[in-house]
């Protein structure tokens, strides 16, 4: 249930956020984006949220995007919110965003993986032979995805495809951009003992500037892979700051739920919840070196 904020209405509802537009239109061309504790897994949202998790999401956005200030413009105009998503929501600029998940890789995992198994390559770039899951690459790529419609998985596509999407100029700006992301993140993530593996980023254009914009959530466990580094091994799953827990506990016998089937998964119990909140705020406040009151 989405909350009714002073002069704010609501427009829209993903998985885990909700976006409302001004009343005021003096207001200007804006978007109150807030993170709810909603929690998915496997295309479907879960019973119950995962409680201050709509906090950690939009804390470490708003740390990330201090962080990488200099290397790209952000959509984030102010956090003077209503109060009663203090905390959660940020006023953003409305972006023309690129219909492109730009995602770069620096570890091998995920679909990044099953495809290197069937081809040795991920979205066209030819890797060495021999790496296994948790892999680190000899450098990190590129790999674009499609975007999907809501409840379908996105599609890991090749360069040249960004570039039938949106221009060769463009295409090349969201790549180099992309892979600056991950360096600047991945630098600063190992020095507190993190590893990021690979990252989600969504970009648009600024409709008053015409600059490629950092828009939606940056760098967090909902769109990112974090690993304690001292925990790393290839050869097999890492250990990770998301909701694994809530995957593990989902496929495993415990659950009780047939993934392949059309029934909706069971509710979560009280640990799997208390163990993926824990992570979460682990996540923040090992790259932020500051805790998080949620």
């Amino acid at each position: 249930m989405t909350a009714e904020l002073p002069g704010w209405t609501h427009s829209y509802s993903g998985k885990v956020r909700d976006l409302y537009v001004p009343v005021d239109p003096s207001q200007g061309d804006v978007v109150l984006v807030v993170a709810s504790d909603r929690v998915s897994a496997y295309d479907h949202v879960l019973e119950p949220g995962i409680p201050g998790k709509g906090v950690v999401l939009t804390q470490l956005s708003l740390w990330w995007f201090e962080q990488l200030a200099d290397l790209v413009p952000n959509h984030v105009v102010s956090t003077d919110v209503p109060a009663q998503v203090a905390g959660r929501a940020m006023i953003c600029r409305r972006l023309e965003m690129f219909p492109v998940e730009c995602v770069a890789r620096g570890y091998l995992t995920g679909s990044g993986l099953a495809e290197y198994r069937v081809s040795g390559s991920v979205t066209g770039i030819a890797l060495p032979a021999g790496l296994v899951d948790g892999s680190r690459l000899p450098e990190p790529i590129f790999t674009p995805a499609r975007k999907a419609e809501l409840g379908e998985h996105d599609e890991n596509v090749p360069f040249e495809a960004v570039v039938g999407t949106v221009g060769a100029d463009t295409a090349e700006a969201l790549r180099d951009l992309t892979l600056a992301v991950y360096g600047r993140a991945e630098a600063i993530a190992r020095e507190r003992g993190v590893i990021l593996a690979d990252t989600k980023l969504e970009f648009g254009t600024d409709p008053t500037t015409g600059a490629i914009t950092l828009g939606d959530e940056v760098l967090t466990p909902d769109s990112s892979r974090f690993w304690p580094a001292d925990l790393w091994q290839p050869g097999r799953a890492q250990a990770s700051f998301d909701k694994q827990f809530v995957r593990d506990w989902l496929t495993s016998s415990a659950s009780g739920w047939d993934r392949a089937s059309d029934s909706p998964p069971p509710s979560l119990p009280a640990d799997v919840v208390e163990r993926t909140r824990d992570r979460y705020l682990d996540a923040y406040e090992r790259l932020t070196g500051a805790p998080l009151a949620v």
